[in-house]
């Protein structure tokens, strides 16, 4: 008879000491990617509807997630409006740049105000975002910067062209985004139609020809209309 040696103890081909899927790891990420997706969801629709200055506890039960888990992905309000509207920013600032290219300075500087106005008409959180400053957020005061530069720009090339009034100060722009935003009624369908009609009154009197010359301008610019937003 064979002598049978004793087995030492062994591990199954699945044992500890070999590496693990990840894929824990794995549920993890995608868990933690669905709830930053579902906050920001929450805040834009939020944002839109009550402005800027919604209580984030308020977004965080909309997206159906704890404030704990709110503030681990966004420390501060600056993040997550910056975050939540950082595509809309990005849109106004390319059709600013297309307006700039546009051979018509006139028609250039029409088109970016009254896309710009239906922008504001349709989302008071945007309105809000647009006008703000984040001295925390580099990447969208860049973009902030560059849309105030290609409003400036426009203004430049239809006086230039001799299509817009010579006293006309780019202050006038954001007297414009004021009014536009005081108009904004409880449906979109409204807002839109008193937008259209009150930014064509406004280019009417824009335009070179006026001989009434006007009181001097404010010393405003965009980030002066509203204030940076609350600390959480």
């Amino acid at each position: 008879m064979s002598a049978q040696h004793p087995q030492k103890p062994g591990r199954s081909p699945a044992s500890a000491d070999e590496p693990r899927p990840p894929a824990a790891a794995a549920e993890l990420r995608a868990d933690a990617r669905h709830n930053r997706d579902r906050i920001l969801e929450a805040a834009r629709e939020a944002f839109t509807t009550q402005g800027i200055d919604v209580p984030l506890t308020a977004i965080a039960r909309r997206a159906g997630v704890g404030a704990a888990t709110l503030y681990r992905r966004f420390p501060t309000r600056a993040s997550l409006v910056t975050e939540a509207f950082a595509e809309q920013l990005a849109r106004c600032v390319t059709l600013l740049d297309e307006a700039l290219e546009d051979p018509d300075p006139w028609h250039g500087f029409c088109s970016a105000i009254e896309k710009v106005c239906v922008m504001q008409a349709t989302d008071r959180g945007f309105t809000a975002a647009f006008l703000s400053q984040f001295p925390d957020t580099v990447d969208y005061e860049r973009e902030h910067t560059r849309a105030e530069n290609g409003l400036a720009q426009l203004v430049r090339r239809a006086k230039d062209a001799g299509q817009l009034r010579d006293d006309f100060d780019p202050a006038d722009i954001t007297l414009l985004l004021l009014a536009n935003s005081g108009i904004v009624g409880e449906s979109q369908q409204v807002s839109l139609a008193a937008s259209r009609r009150l930014v064509a009154y406004l280019l009417q009197s824009f335009r070179a020809g006026h001989a009434a010359l006007l009181p001097p301008p404010p010393p405003l610019a965009l980030h002066h209309i509203h204030r940076p937003p609350p600390r959480p």
